[in-house]
């Protein structure tokens, strides 16, 4: 394996004022089941986001967004991190497109892309990739905010889109991402950095001021879902 990475760069460091202003200014409604929080934004461009958060670390557990298309007549969710939506919150029945995420399995022996994040980084896992560990080269383009998986028999080339590192300006450095194989499934996972936890928490405080709704466990979480999202 190969890892390879852009020369040093000083680049001015941007804020995540921009993101952090945008969460500000969305319409939001928050629900409580179990250990989930479930919080709906509806943007004033007509996106909306839905994630969820575990109650006890704070910790983003999915992301999906709806961007609405008048031309194309799609509203459809698309994930970000996480597992899919629910079937039954999809209006075709289809699995949920991907974009820099998540990757429907279309086949039992097709690669497909997962992502989640932790308390301290972002880790991406590729199933269905049975080379060694030395087949692999791994880039990180500081300057896209992406990361590049190709392997040296041209069988699988990937580029990582990370809305994170996009939203707080950030570019990822080789020696915080690591890489490892194992029941032929690549595994990367990047080292989150300061920039992107104080992104988070700011978050965070802005969701306190939201009032929540608390359900009880009984309900499906379908049904909860679908009452975030007005559907």
């Amino acid at each position: 394996m190969a890892i390879h990475g852009n020369p040093v760069v000083c680049l001015e460091k941007m804020s995540y004022v921009a993101w952090l202003s945008r969460i500000r200014g969305a319409d939001k409604s928050s629900a409580i089941q179990g250990t989930v929080r479930k919080v709906h934004y509806n943007f004033p461009d007509g996106a909306e986001m839905l994630e969820e958060y575990s109650t006890e670390t704070g910790v983003v557990l999915r992301r999906a967004w709806k961007n609405r298309s008048d031309l194309l007549r799609k509203d459809d969710w698309t994930v970000e991190l996480g597992d899919p939506i629910p079937q039954g919150l999809k209006k075709g029945g289809g699995g949920a497109a991907a974009d820099g995420g998540f990757l429907v399995q279309e086949s039992s022996t097709e690669p497909f892309l997962s992502k989640r994040v932790t308390r301290n980084a972002i880790e991406w896992r590729i199933r269905n990739l049975p080379y060694p560990l030395s087949t692999y080269t791994i880039s990180c383009e500081g300057d896209q905010r992406t990361i590049t998986v190709r392997t040296s028999n041209k069988k699988y080339y990937k580029k990582i889109e990370v809305p994170e590192f996009q939203r707080c300006g950030f570019a990822p450095r080789q020696e915080d991402l690591t890489v490892r194989h194992q029941s032929q499934t690549l595994i990367l996972s990047y080292k989150k950095p300061p920039i992107l936890v104080e992104m988070e928490k700011a978050v965070l405080v802005e969701l306190q001021n939201v009032e929540t709704v608390e359900y009880d466990n009984s309900l499906q979480c379908e049904d909860l879902l679908k009452g975030l999202i007005g559907q």
